[in-house]
């Protein structure tokens, strides 16, 4: 049975965090959840601390909501990073190869899914999520292209 361990170490403006779960598509996943739910959770806090500041509003239960903001942007932009990853490494491996294609194909699945699980989706939300997944990861890959 495969064991889990972790290992970490930080370099400047780079971090890595290896969760070893036992299996490439696991590892991808929890990774992504855990590094883009960290961010995250630092933007839910922020947000909420700058109204608070602007407010002049300190108490248990502006505290509380603080926290609770933190931590469900965490999760969403960690199940967002999570299924992104997911999805990428699964065509990276059906396909054999990983550009921009396959940035922009799982962008687009991975924003199609995330408008399904809103509130009254319909066909045009589930499009539109698609068409913006697919830009931001298409983007971010040509990016990523840039710096290598």
């Amino acid at each position: 049975m495969p064991q889990a361990h972790f290992d970490a170490s930080v370099e400047s403006p780079h971090l890595d965090v290896i969760l070893d779960v036992g299996h490439p598509l696991a590892n991808r996943v929890v990774d992504g959840f855990i590094k883009v739910g960290g961010v995250g959770f630092v933007h839910g806090a922020t947000q909420e601390a700058y109204r608070l500041v602007l407010k002049e509003e300190t108490n248990q239960k502006s505290l509380e909501r603080l926290a609770q903001r933190a931590g469900k942007e965490a999760v969403q932009w960690g199940l967002v990073a999570g299924a992104y990853s997911g999805v990428r490494y699964g065509l990276q491996q059906a396909l054999g190869e990983n550009n921009w294609k396959s940035a922009l194909l799982s962008g687009a699945l991975t924003g199609a899914t995330l408008a399904i699980t809103e509130p009254n989706p319909g066909s045009d939300r589930v499009v539109r999520g698609a068409i913006t997944g697919g830009a931001i990861a298409t983007a971010a890959e040509f990016i990523r292209n840039l710096t290598d």
